[in-house]
């Protein structure tokens, strides 16, 4: 451990690295009762602290080395760092990374590297992008950059441990690093525990790529057969070596958070910083939530490293609909309800002033309505007291808040042909989003009037898109008329929408 503390301390990042912020997040730390502090790594100039291990491994290299080139493999992240570290130093650098890395890291490394570097792309993980690599490492005699296996590179990202430890003299109980192939975690432990022994060192990773977890409890490297890629930066499938060994000895322990929990602490960093976070840059938030719950913490300093913001721009709808289930804020239940004029007014009044975010229905049988909704809530125990609520007055209901068949598909499916929906008109409708605007809706509607569909699902906009199915006989068209003149929303009649008539009518 002594080698590794003098490496730290001698280690040459800062040529092209700068020392990142150490930041209060003062919306989450009142939420959850601890002090949360973000060390902002998403700040560097890659966008991640994957800068720190490249450049001082390829400083460590020989003029011979470096005019020879120098070849990584990457999910993207290293790959950045690779990159302009070889631009700084005018070397050349192959990087492989797999066919799956986001579009937003393969045009940085593009950027980053200038004419330096050449891009491969092969294979479907991390794990495959390395082994490719190093059969080009023989075939063209270049120096590999591991991205986390290597001390040089360990000793890189261990000065993101030194920094937090100088910026912050007060007590700290633990400090929260994301794991992938375990090179940050590492050089972070390698450091505190040298330094402050009694600080807990906690890796995160995600339960569909938890490598080092089941490694350091089987205490050899396991291989997984699968990684979940949501979280690309800590896609791997087999943990290092000598970063096993560093943790084996070092880190306390190592928790699993899923992707609604990512989403969450997306959400959260957002909130406070008015950054967002890649999947992996917001692991340690995650963890350090799921930790402080699990262990009842209060008043305590736990200091989460934001590893990188490298994120696709189309993820952020994903992120966005699974935030508020991660945090336990929404409840996606299945609702059954009967199949009567105001049954529907009913239940939205049980609902009370609750915000909902999403409601999907399609007649389907003459005496029960199935409905799914989503509903914001505070927290679990309210969701819980809303099913209890609902069910007392007899309306049969099912949560399916961990339901991923219904987070992922379901909501997307609810709906089809109704040939029994008589008289059936379809109009397309923009409602404010306030509270009230649905009830208003219904109680300015005939009370003899069915709603035969219901979609509507909240985005964010000044005006919520629904989608109203209603059988109104041919005698009240007038009464119709005067209903939506009346009610003052902005409307579209779609009954002869050929897309209506294909799926719905």
């Amino acid at each position: 451990m002594n080698g590794y503390l003098k490496r730290i301390l001698n280690a040459r990042v800062y040529d092209v690295a700068i020392e990142t912020p150490l930041e209060v997040a003062p919306n989450l730390t009142a939420r959850i009762g601890n002090t949360v502090l973000l060390k902002r790594e998403d700040m560097q100039p890659v966008f991640s602290f994957k800068l720190r291990g490249a450049y001082n491994k390829m400083a460590q290299l020989t003029p011979a080395q470096l005019r020879r080139g120098v070849i990584t493999a990457s999910a993207g992240n290293h790959a950045q760092g690779v990159a302009l570290s070889a631009n700084k130093m005018g070397c050349k650098a192959t990087i492989v990374m797999p066919t799956t890395t986001p579009q937003v890291k393969i045009d940085a490394v593009k950027h980053f590297g200038q004419r330096a570097v050449e891009i491969v792309l092969h294979g479907d993980s991390y794990n495959d992008a390395y082994n490719h690599a190093l059969l080009l490492e023989k075939e063209q005699q270049l120096t590999f950059v591991h991205p986390f296996d290597d001390p040089d590179v360990i000793a890189g990202q261990g000065t993101v441990g030194m920094e937090i430890l100088r910026q912050h003299h007060a007590p700290i109980h633990a400090i929260f690093c994301a794991i992938g192939g375990g090179g940050l975690i590492a050089g972070v432990a390698a450091y505190v525990k040298q330094v402050r022994p009694d600080i807990k060192v906690i890796g995160v990773q995600t339960t569909d790529s938890d490598a080092m977890a089941r490694s350091m409890k089987a205490k050899k490297r396991v291989t997984l057969n699968d990684v979940g890629l949501f979280s690309d930066g800590t896609a791997v499938k087999l943990a290092g070596e000598e970063t096993l060994r560093l943790c084996r000895k070092l880190v306390d322990e190592v928790v699993l958070v899923d992707t609604d929990a990512v989403c969450a602490a997306i959400k959260d960093v957002f909130q406070d910083t008015r950054s967002i976070l890649e999947p992996a840059g917001a692991l340690a938030i995650a963890g350090a939530k799921l930790y402080a719950k699990r262990e009842r913490l209060k008043g305590e300093t736990l200091v989460t490293v934001c590893s990188g913001a490298n994120m696709n721009f189309d993820r952020l709808r994903f992120v966005a609909e699974r935030a508020e289930i991660g945090e336990k804020r929404e409840s996606i239940l299945a609702v059954t309800i009967p199949e009567t004029p105001g049954s529907f007014r009913k239940f939205c009044a049980l609902l009370g002033k609750r915000n909902i975010t999403e409601f999907n229905y399609r007649y389907a049988d003459p005496k029960a309505a199935q409905v799914f909704v989503g509903i914001q809530v505070k927290d679990q125990s309210e969701a819980t007291d809303l099913v209890e609520r609902l069910q007392k007055n007899k309306l049969p209901t099912l949560d399916l808040s961990d339901n991923e068949m219904a987070k992922l598909h379901l909501r997307h499916l609810v709906g089809g042909h109704a040939p029994e929906a008589r008289d059936e008109i379809m109009f397309r409708f923009e409602f404010p989003e306030r509270p009230g605007a649905l009830m208003n809706f219904l109680n300015s509607m005939s009370h003899n009037w069915n709603i035969s569909l219901f979609h509507y699902r909240n985005h964010g906009a000044d005006y919520g898109r629904v989608l109203v199915g209603m059988q109104v006989p041919h005698q009240d068209k007038k009464a119709l008329k005067t209903f939506l003149d009346t009610l003052g929303y902005p409307y579209w009649d779609e009954s002869d929408n050929p897309a209506y008539r294909l799926f719905l009518g």
